[in-house]
């Protein structure tokens, strides 16, 4: 894409990310807790998380289970906005591909936090790591090519 924008912005969709990340967060406590206080659960019996699966229904575990996914590809996300922002690459092409992704895993967290229906969990998931496949993949050809 033509021209590079300010790097600034390549921040926002970071920090997206991050506030997706707090949602989800906040969302899988309210639903644990709420569990364990209404099933008068002792938290001394969710020791470890054999125990957890035993005791709490996989729906109310969903948030857990997408909270961990989202520590796992959003880190290289995470990478590659700072490395856009520090080296000042940033252009357009990366802002659109940068919320997309972030678009795309607003829908994977949606998904598996809630109706959990794997081939659409799929979906959004592949989608978000081609896009962030194809920025990592045009940084490295910038830097190298520099």
């Amino acid at each position: 894409m033509s021209g590079y924008v300010t790097t600034g912005p390549i921040l926002l969709p970071m920090l997206a990310m991050m506030l997706l990340t707090f949602v989800v967060w906040v969302y899988m406590y309210v639903l644990r807790i709420g569990h364990i206080v209404r099933q008068r659960i002792h938290p001394q019996k969710l020791t470890t998380p054999d125990k957890v699966g035993a005791l709490i229904p996989e729906p109310v575990s969903y948030p857990a289970y997408n909270f961990r996914n989202l520590l796992e590809l959003p880190v290289l996300f995470y990478a590659l906005c700072l490395l856009l922002y520090v080296t000042g690459l940033a252009d357009a092409w990366d802002m659109v591909a940068a919320w997309v992704f972030v678009a795309l895993r607003v829908v994977h967290s949606a998904i598996h936090c809630t109706v959990n229906v794997v081939k659409y969990r799929f979906y959004a998931y592949f989608a978000s790591a081609l896009v962030l496949w194809a920025m990592l993949a045009y940084v490295v050809l910038r830097i190298a090519l520099a």
